[in-house]
């Protein structure tokens, strides 16, 4: 395959396997086994299976493969691993790699089972967790040292949508020989580079755009080819980890729309961010390409002048005041997903973040008022009436 094409023609035919019969539409290989010829090719497989061979669907299957390569290619890596679910992807990486007395350094702002991998999970098997705000890069220079192992962070944060400056961070740990794994779902493969600025690991959960139908849970490791078979592979091969033949072809049949539709649903997010901004019933609007954003420069420069496809307001009135407003929508239906054809409104704080302590939601920004968007694809005029329906239903 070419390494020439543009986005939207590799996510069409990038990592296409074609059998026998040159079938048009990707062919979805359900098998968990497959069969040889002989006893010594058999034996020759499971010393060493070569590039388009297959021993067990936990290990690889031709389905998943396409899609591993497409997902590379599109992130410009040399390889990938396609995990049951993003969370699979994330406490996969940090396990495969981590071991009892390492130090890893993380950013504060993270989606809560992240949070709980890193802060319970690791801890308990002995590896030294530092927490550090992730927009305030004096305090990584201070928590990473000479034997940090890896440094991991939301590029866009969940749900407060702060930013982390890949480039900076990237250079810091890699001046003691660190790993920087990036979770970049919330900035999406279309307006994100981060291997460009430095990611040596990317990490999505697909579930979210990349399906982009709400259809099935997966996640994907992006990295160098040695990082993916030699550190990710062995573990998530033994450890059961691996995504399905059928969810494979469903993350396929997401990525040659990813383009299109996240680039509507970006757009439909900035003019209806924009619309919102000012309302007298909401304490602020965040959305990276408003230039009310604490961060507005660094987004511009880091997503290619996108903003993303979500949106955060906070609402006067806190919880009472979230939940009437919820409760009044009629397109936008109230859910915890992400990155959907149909809108979604979020109250992380009694939901996605609600485990959180008080003070660590506090410390997030993780208000009783906040709403988490995400920005479908519906007519922009009718979620703005929509949401203009919802703030009609609070008490101020």
């Amino acid at each position: 395959m070419s390494n020439d094409w543009k986005t939207r023609t590799q996510l069409v035919h990038q990592g296409s396997r074609r059998s026998q019969y040159g079938e048009m539409a990707e062919a979805i290989f359900l098998t968990q086994g497959f069969v040889y010829p002989d006893a010594e090719t058999a034996e020759a497989r499971f010393i060493s299976a070569g590039e388009d061979e297959f021993v067990y669907a936990r290990y690889g299957n031709p389905t998943t493969r396409m899609f591993e390569e497409r997902i590379a290619a599109l992130e410009g890596c040399e390889d990938a691993f396609a995990t049951a679910s993003g969370m699979a992807a994330v406490s996969g990486v940090l396990t495969a790699m981590l071991r009892a007395g390492d130090h890893i350094v993380s950013s504060r702002a993270l989606f809560g089972s992240c949070h709980y991998v890193l802060d319970e999970v690791l801890r308990r098997y002995g590896v030294e967790v530092t927490f550090v705000d992730g927009a305030n890069l004096d305090e990584w220079r201070s928590a990473v040292r000479a034997g940090t192992k890896a440094v991991f962070f939301e590029s866009m944060s969940n749900p407060t949508l702060e930013l982390v400056d890949i480039r900076s961070v990237s250079q810091i740990a890699h001046a003691v020989g660190a790993l920087v794994i990036v979770d970049n779902v919330f900035s999406t493969p279309i307006f994100s580079r981060a291997v460009d600025q430095g990611a040596d690991v990317v990490v999505y959960s697909t579930t979210k755009h990349i399906d982009g139908q709400g259809r099935a849970l997966g996640g994907v490791i992006c990295g160098t080819r040695e990082f993916i078979r030699k550190t990710v592979e062995p573990y998530m091969k033994h450890t059961g980890g691996a995504m399905s033949p059928f969810t494979s072809w469903i993350m396929l049949n997401g990525m040659v729309t990813l383009d299109l539709r996240c680039r509507a649903m970006a757009a439909s997010a900035e003019t209806i961010a924009r619309a919102l901004e000012g309302d007298s019933r909401l304490n602020f609007v965040r959305f990276p390409s408003l230039p009310t954003h604490p961060q507005h420069m660094l987004a511009m420069e880091q997503m290619g002048g996108a903003g993303g496809t979500l949106v955060t307001f906070d609402l006067k009135g806190g919880k009472e005041a979230a939940f009437a407003f919820c409760n009044a929508l009629q397109i936008i239906k109230i859910s915890n997903n992400l990155g959907d054809a149909k809108s979604i409104a979020t109250h992380p704080a009694t939901t996605t973040h609600s485990r959180l302590s008080p003070e660590q939601k506090d410390i997030l920004g993780i208000t009783l008022g906040l709403i988490r968007l995400s920005v479908g694809l519906e007519d922009t005029e009718d979620l703005i009436s929509d949401l203009s329906r919802g703030l009609a239903a609070i008490s101020v």
